[in-house]
This record gives structure tokens, C-alpha cells and sequence, in this order.
């Protein structure tokens, strides 16, 4: 499928969703969409090998053919910016289907549903749980796999990269992975998934805990984590993973340098070694776990050698090893994990 990625005035920083499509998706994407930075290339900004070096525009106008637009972009709060429709709806008119990771429903937007209706089309709200979903019933452990899971000292600290991350390298060393998506990203790159953010409070643990067991018996599943338990607004879907997930493992996430929550500026973060241990206790009266590994961040840092030694500090810091898993290799804390 050829897809085109909305992510205007946020690429790449703050459009973690764009981001994780083209590192991890199968789909092929033609173009960004980014009024700012329209004329440029994606390689500019996201020097990688498996990155495709496709044109950034200004508006689907400018866009080369394409078959879905994707909106890459999940603000605070999920709501839909006024900015973004007359793209959307320019996709529409295409005949493009659309795909959100937001809140705000498309599909409840009665210009877009009658747009969707005149010329074919489809709107994905991948944040659409399905309607049967249970409390849990405290059974993820019965899986025939090692169940480890990414949790993190913040939003956008890398959960869900490290599950995609650890699941590569897993299966460069010839174990059968697999991982379990709780988020719009991960939905969108796997194609199947739950976005726990948006299930009711009581099946939060029993929407994770489905996904487990679906994925069948593997040698290992990588569970991708949400918010963080300590954050002043995400802690409770946070806390539905860890329990509905039930994992034997914990990859701790964090990025070098950030000192105070994301968007929540007056709070600050809890020493790593802290919040390692925060994490641990809160697991244990449901399942023992431990934090086995880390996985730090390092983007903001230039020199190689200066991020080797912040990983090196955090690895101290949470008492087992870590790495940068973009900037170096996932695979350097694997065994811990496996």
C-alpha cells in the first residue's frame, strides 16, 4: 500500500507516530506531509538505511499518487487540529482511504463520513477498541513464552521502539518473536493490535492480557508499554499493562537528559534507580518482575563517545545493562532478556 504521512509543524521530533511507520511499516510511503518543512527529504531529517528518502510537501496536493493517507501525528489529548482537515479531506476526495491514531473519531466527523461515502473510502480509527472486552483473569503467565515488556520513566522515551527493536534482534538470533501492540503506532506498523488508551478502565488489563494470549506460544513477546506510572496523567493505562501483561521481564526506557515530565513540566522525573525500583514493587503482588535491561535515548546527544558514557551512567543507575537500540544495537542487552 503507497501512504502518505501527515505530520505538519512536528517532524520528526514530535511525530512519533510518522516516525514509527517508516522505520517499522510495511507500507511504502510516497511523501510527508509538513507545511514547514515542505521541499526537504525525509533522509534530511532521519538518516537510516531503512528509512525511504521521500519528498516532504506541503499538502496532499503535492503529493505523488497514493492509496492511504496516515495521519502521523497523536498530540496530547488525541484531539484533531482544524489545520489538518483540508488534507484529510483532499484525501478523501482522492479516493484515499484515511488512518487516524487519535481520539477524536473520524468516523463520527460527518463531513469526512459523507466524504468517505461519495468516493469509496474507508476511515481507520485505529483508537476503535472492540466492544467485548472483560476484566482480566490474571492468566498472561500461562503463555508458553518469555514475556518481557517495555515500560518507561515518561511518555515518548522509545517503549515502543525497543519492542520492535528487541523483537529484530531476537529473531536475528533464530528465536521466534513477536510482539503485542497497545498503541496507535504499533497498530498501524502491525496491523492488528488493542490501543489501550482508550478502553475502559476496568478492561484495561484484560484488553492486554487478550493480546498475549493471541499472540500464541512464541520464545519470547515483546509487549509495548504505555505512559509511565509515575506520570500525573498516563499512570493508569500504565498500570493495566503491567498487570494484564504479567511480564517476567521489564526494559526500562528513558531518553539522556530529560529531567521533568513531557508536557507536565512542574513534576519532576524520579531518579532512574528510583523509578526502577517503583516499577518492580508495583508488579510484584501480581507478578514478580524484574528490570532487566535499559534502553536510553541519545538522540540529543552529538558525540558517540559522550553517549556511549550516559548509557554507561544509566546502566549503573538501573543496575543492568542498556543501550541505545537506533543509535547502537538492541541486541547488546538481549541475553538479559531471553
Amino acid at each position: 500500500m503507497r501512504v502518505a504521512i501527515l505530520a505538519h509543524e512536528q517532524f520528526p521530533e514530535r511525530a512519533k507516530t510518522a516516525v514509527g511507520v517508516l522505520r517499522y511499516g510495511d507500507q511504502e510511503v510516497v511523501a510527508v506531509l509538513d507545511r514547514d518543512r515542505a521541499g526537504d527529504s525525509i533522509r534530511e531529517y532521519l538518516d537510516e538505511p531503512r528509512i525511504p528518502n521521500a519528498p516532504i510537501v506541503a499538502g496532499v496536493e503535492d503529493a505523488p499518487e497514493f492509496d492511504a493517507l496516515i495521519v502521523g501525528i497523536a498530540p496530547i489529548g488525541g484531539g484533531f487540529e482544524a489545520s489538518w482537515r483540508p488534507d484529510v479531506r483532499g484525501a478523501l476526495e482522492r479516493g484515499c482511504d484515511v488512518y487516524a491514531g487519535l481520539h477524536y473519531q473520524l468516523n463520527e466527523d460527518e463531513e469526512f463520513a459523507r466524504l468517505a461515502a461519495e468516493h469509496d473510502c474507508e476511515l481507520v480509527d485505529v483508537r476503535d477498541p472492540p466492544d467485548d472486552l472483560t476484566v482480566s483473569e490474571a492468566r498472561a503467565r500461562e503463555v508458553d513464552a518469555t514475556v518481557v515488556l517495555a515500560v518507561g520513566t515518561d511518555c515518548s522515551t522509545g517503549k515502543m521502539t525497543a519492542a520492535m527493536e528487541l523483537r529484530e534482534a531476537a529473531r536475528e538470533e533464530g528465536l521466534d518473536a513477536a510482539v503485542v501492540p497497545t498503541g496507535q503506532t504499533g497498530i498501524l506498523i502491525e496491523g492488528w493490535g488493542i490501543a489501550v488508551d482508550r478502553t475502559i478502565s476496568d478492561f484495561t488489563a484484560g484488553a492486554v492480557e487478550r493480546m498475549v494470549q493471541a499472540v500464541g506460544d512464541h520464545d519470547v513477546v515483546f509487549v509495548e508499554g504505555q505512559g509511565a506510572l509515575a506520570h500525573p496523567a498516563y499512570s493508569a493505562v500504565t498500570a493495566g499493562i503491567v498487570h494484564g501483561s504479567m511480564p517476567e521481564k521489564l526494559v526500562l526506557c528513558h531518553e539522556a537528559g530529560r529531567q521533568a515530565v513531557h508536557g507536565y513540566e512542574s513534576f519532576s522525573l524520579p531518579p532512574a534507580e528510583e523509578y526502577a525500583a517503583l516499577y518492580e514493587r508495583f508488579a510484584d503482588p501480581v507478578a514478580e518482575s524484574a528490570v532487566a535491561a535499559g534502553m536510553l535515548n541519545t538522540s540529543g546527544i552529538d558525540d558517540d563517545q559522550q553517549a556511549r558514557e550516559a548509557i554507561e551512567s544509566y546502566a549503573e543507575a538501573i543496575d543492568a545493562p542498556a543501550t541505545d537500540p537506533i543509535r547502537f544495537e538492541a541486541s547488546a542487552v538481549l541475553d538479559t532478556l531471553v
